[in-house]
């Protein structure tokens, strides 16, 4: 008789302890369910070099002023796409359209015409060559941008034959400066001690020589505003 009892207790003591471990297991999935297995942070890690070096160049913003029609394509392209690359804002300006057109058939949409441009917007001021651009060879508001953003230590830079519209506005006197073979006797006659080199950098001014060197001019003009 006592024997029958303490199996019966032993019995009950197995069944209590396995609806205890049951209970247990329930309370450990319902928690897992509940809980997420990963902590997300609210603040994001932070990314490489390259990264980081844009988020700080969207604070920068160039306007590249190109002709009409006419403008050379690589001299706007080219640079224009190693400049987005590292995250620099971009704006086009031209004069009377609201579309411009390059030389080998490529079109560019044209943010503001020259006449609304505030200088105090932008980093730096680059003016595209191209047949066409000798439209601003001689054009008072051309001429005017280019002399007030060299005042205000903004980059400023030209490709091609456009270095000839810095060389009128006056701001290559006694500064080193590139541009296409056409135009270097005007650069001279204004004062330009001319380098013929691909690309010439002297203070704030970027000269370029033509279209084989449009990319490494769009390098050194990312380098300069970093």
């Amino acid at each position: 008789m006592m024997k029958k009892g303490i199996l019966l207790i032993g019995a009950i003591l197995v069944i209590v302890g396995t609806l205890w471990l049951l209970a247990g297991q329930k309370k450990e999935i319902r928690e897992e369910k509940i809980m997420p297995t990963e902590t997300v942070s609210p603040v994001l890690e932070e990314g490489g070099e390259e990264e980081k070096l844009k988020m700080k160049n969207q604070k920068l913003k160039i306007l590249m002023v190109v002709a009409p029609k006419n403008f050379r394509d690589e001299e706007l392209f080219a640079p224009k796409k190693v400049l987005a690359e590292r995250g620099i804002g971009i704006e086009i300006a031209s004069k009377g359209v609201t579309e411009a057109e390059g030389m080998l058939g490529g079109k560019t949409s044209v943010d503001k015409d020259l006449s609304e441009v505030r200088v105090d917007d932008y980093d730096g001021l680059i003016f595209v060559g191209g047949s066409g651009a000798s439209i601003y060879f001689n054009d008072p508001q051309a001429l005017s941008l280019a002399k007030q953003a060299y005042e205000e230590e903004k980059i400023v830079g030209a490709i091609c034959i456009a270095p000839s519209i810095l060389a009128n506005s006056g701001i290559l006197q006694g500064k080193k400066a590139t541009s296409f073979s056409s135009e270097a006797e005007n650069l001279k006659s204004r004062g330009a001690d001319y380098t013929g080199e691909g690309v010439t950098v002297d203070g704030e001014i970027i000269t370029a020589q033509g279209p084989d060197f449009a990319s490494q001019f769009g390098e050194k003009i990312a380098e300069m505003l970093q």
